[in-house]
């Protein structure tokens, strides 16, 4: 049993309230961590310790290239510790460590390295007035303290995602990781111990959402929130940050439509729809969850995308031959079998999977791949995000329906395009509402590319230059020249 502190003012605490909660490995179903439970005293800690960093501290006074180079030092703090980064990861949250350690050791580093070379690079404007006597500039500045709520399904990408543009803008940061997957974060401390940054800049503290988020959130020092999670949570984070009217960046849920045309390459397209819902099963934000097929092609399509799914090996995460890992916790595995039992009676047609499986007796939370075929529109399978490998199948007829179909829900964080007629992908691209459009793949991600939502998926973005002005504010600077000023009346 593994027993965490918490990270503030650059010191490993013990919770205030001297109390743990346990961290179950999903493969296993074991607890194997005891994570600290902390409170509002703890919160006050960590964000005084942040306020000195930005305000007091030499964090506050550098010059924005020598914090360029601390920021870079973050990724080469993470490329040492790759591997037991990656190891907690899987243990903690069942995510395959394929899917983390490749990342780690090049583009979630490489997030450090392109922030840290933008950190001297935030520069401002002169503004045309039309009055020669009157200069006015721009410059843009960092919020201060940075509230950063992460989710349970990728908390190291989640979590490096946010605080390389933050640091590099010049704030500081509190990390909050879910309560579900907290221990790769507070491993994250370990190794950025190594880049002997100032104290405060960066800190982690663990709890729920009541006894530690809200505390976080509603803290009057606290500026600027960046929140990963379900559409409930960031309404919950949105209204508490209105409270005192702070700036929020918010990354939600999915339900991303992927639509293939009767003209798309048929394997490539089967085996890109199931590699945007299956692998991670089906926790991702923007997994193609509902699959659009067009009529002339929907049975070859459906019975060569069971045959796929079915030989997926669901298995140990840190094995590279598994194909799928476990769900991330209990409760959630509960709820996603839930989802399932209500589609197999709303009149879906069940056509693979649906069950939880035990491979190989390890007693962790798995669930099948599952496909439901002739799914409506507008049923509760094809409108609420389920966050599982679960996909909802429908069929359409023309371009405009298919639109109509993919445009038709409350989210709008990615969709997915299959056609050989790149005349009608580019033109589909700027009619779909979604924030991230992939046109013949799915999944792809880099430090240099936005991502967010459009309508209940979120607002603001994250990566790119977008992500590092998401972390400042801009101020308008208004200087005269003349040798007098004429008296008003």
């Amino acid at each position: 049993m593994e027993t965490y502190a918490y990270y503030a003012d650059g010191r490993w605490l013990e919770p205030a309230g001297g109390e743990y909660f346990t961290s179950e490995n999903p493969y296993t179903g074991k607890t194997w961590a005891q994570i600290p439970r902390c409170n509002d005293r703890d919160v006050e800690i960590a964000v005084q310790a942040a306020y000195r960093a930005c305000h007091e501290g030499p964090w506050a006074r550098m010059h924005p290239a020598e914090r360029g180079t601390m920021v870079r030092r973050l990724g080469d703090a993470v490329a040492l510790h790759a591997d037991r980064l990656a190891d907690i990861e899987t243990r903690d949250n069942g995510k395959r460590r394929v899917d983390i350690h490749p990342g780690l050791s090049s583009w979630l580093i490489d997030s450090f390295y392109y922030y840290a070379g933008m950190a001297d690079k935030l520069e401002g404007s002169v503004i045309p007035t039309g009055r020669d006597e009157i200069l006015n500039y721009t410059r843009h500045e960092p919020y201060g303290v940075v509230a950063a709520i992460t989710a349970w399904n990728s908390p190291l990408l989640i979590a490096i995602w946010k605080l390389a543009p933050a640091l590099a803008a010049g704030n500081a940061v509190i990390l909050k990781p879910s309560e579900f997957a907290s221990a790769s974060t507070l491993e994250l401390m370990k190794a950025f111990e190594d880049a002997d940054l100032p104290s405060g800049v960066i800190n982690t503290i663990t709890g729920f959402g009541a006894e530690v988020g809200e505390p976080l959130v509603t803290h009057d020092r606290v500026r600027k929130v960046s929140f990963t999670g379900s559409v409930k949570g960031g309404a919950s984070v949105a209204g508490l940050a209105a409270r005192s009217v702070k700036s929020v960046t918010m990354e939600l849920g999915g339900k991303s439509p992927q639509l293939v045309f009767d003209d798309a390459r048929l394997e490539d397209s089967v085996h890109g729809v199931c590699g945007g819902i299956f692998p991670p099963a089906g926790q991702s934000c923007i997994a193609g969850s509902r699959l659009l097929l067009q009529a002339g092609i929907y049975d070859a399509f459906v019975g060569k995308l069971i045959e796929v799914a079915q030989r997926a090996r669901l298995g140990d995460p840190n094995d590279p031959a598994t194909n799928i890992g476990p769900i991330a916790n209990k409760i959630h595995f509960e709820r996603v079998l839930g989802h399932i039992e209500r589609a197999r009676k709303s009149g879906a047609t069940l056509a693979c999977g649906g069950n939880a499986v035990n491979p190989g007796g390890a007693g962790g939370w798995f669930i099948e791949p599952t496909i439901f075929t002739n799914v409506a529109p507008d049923s509760a399978l094809a409108r609420e995000e389920i966050f599982g490998p679960v996909l909802a199948v429908m069929r359409f007829e023309t371009e405009d329906e298919a639109v109509q179909i993919a445009n038709d829900t409350d989210f709008g964080l990615a969709a997915g395009i299959w056609t050989e007629d790149h005349r009608r992908a580019l033109n589909l691209a700027n009619r779909l509402e979604a924030g991230t459009v992939y046109l013949n793949n799915y999944f792809d991600a880099c430090t240099q590319s936005p991502v967010g939502g459009y309508k209940q998926s979120g607002y603001g973005r994250e990566n790119g230059w977008e992500g590092m002005r998401d972390f400042v504010q801009t101020k308008s600077v208004w200087l005269s020249t003349a040798r007098r000023i004429e008296a008003p009346f």
